[in-house]
């Protein structure tokens, strides 16, 4: 039977975390702090377990194994393996200057796809900025240069941020998430990232974090990032509910779902859809069954599994492929 799958999520404690996912999303670990919780995941790095149903305490790699890639739908057929990630990040320090190469280079040099991400910005702290990118072009040689002295802060875009504020990040995207910022991030299922700045800090062997240099130098775009900030589609009213597409391209699309007190959905044959809990309470309706949903949980609604009512109120990010 396909029924919506309530996931709990793999949790990371990297440095840079914070104490909110715990706080105010419900993350429950021994863990110290929470930088990341990774709401949909089948990466071998961490890997989402069913909460609900006959299923229960399953990995869901193994589910979708069992159950069949039809589960996913037809857009996933292209893909080798499942094809999308997607984190709660609580960044209560900055993350290090950072970027991701695209699959060709990925595949060839690391095993495993590239990343092309998108950030929604869940919420931040006042005066709160991140890296997007350079503010002019430069040569590789400026760039191989100013790692090496330190200055590569001297020529990147600083962007102050706001609630409701979305990044565009393409594969070759020079890109740092600032201090006293929650996103959420959906992905390529990828975990490939080559670090070129950290602030001078070390792990927690006591020495400094490694930096990937050579392999940014041959997959970064030095060239300002184009995009605004900002959702891709204007606001449309339906009945219950206000759905905005935040982003869309071919490895991911995310839409905002505020709802007042309803929205009618519909999983069709094509993708399976990621439910993402920002803030609000409502229930999942289904067939003659129902789930509670509360801020932070995360549900996979398999494909083709037909129609489906979200009753409460509260905002929802939706991503499909």
């Amino acid at each position: 039977m396909r029924y919506p799958l309530k996931l709990t999520a793999p949790l990371k404690d990297y440095l840079w975390g914070g104490q909110r996912l715990k706080q105010e999303y419900g993350k429950q670990s021994e863990l110290p702090k929470i930088a990341e919780s990774w709401e949909l995941s089948c990466h071998k790095d961490g890997t989402s377990v069913i909460a609900n149903g006959e299923a229960a305490g399953m990995l869901l790699s193994d589910y979708i194994e069992q159950q069949g890639k039809e589960i996913l739908g037809s857009n996933a057929s292209s893909f080798e393996y499942f094809p999308m990630l997607i984190k709660l990040i609580d960044a209560a320090d900055c993350l290090s200057v950072q970027v991701h190469p695209d699959n060709e280079y990925a595949l060839r040099a690391e095993g495993e796809y590239g990343k092309t991400e998108m950030w929604y910005i869940v919420d931040c702290e006042e005066g709160a900025s991140l890296i997007y990118g350079f503010d002019r072009e430069i040569s590789r040689e400026e760039f191989a240069r100013r790692i090496e002295e330190n200055t590569l802060l001297e020529v990147v875009r600083q962007v102050p941020v706001h609630k409701g504020d979305v990044f565009f990040i393409e594969a070759g995207t020079l890109h740092a998430i600032g201090k006293g910022i929650l996103i959420a991030e959906i992905q390529q299922n990828s975990n490939t990232t080559y670090r070129v700045y950290d602030f001078g800090r070390v792990g927690p062997d006591g020495k400094p974090r490694q930096l990937h240099v050579e392999k940014a130098l041959e997959v970064t775009s030095l060239k300002p990032v184009s995009r605004k900030p900002e959702p891709e589609g204007k606001p449309e009213q339906k009945r219950g509910y206000t759905d905005t597409l935040l982003a869309h391209c071919e490895y991911f699309t995310v839409r905002r779902l505020e709802i007042e007190y309803c929205a009618q959905l519909m999983a069709d044959a094509s993708s399976f859809q990621s439910l993402l809990v920002l803030d609000g309470e409502m229930e999942l309706d289904y067939g003659f069954d129902s789930i509670a949903l509360f801020k932070g949980d995360s549900v996979l609604v398999p494909a083709d599994m037909g129609e489906y009512e979200l009753t409460g109120s509260g905002t929802v990010l939706l991503s499909s492929l």
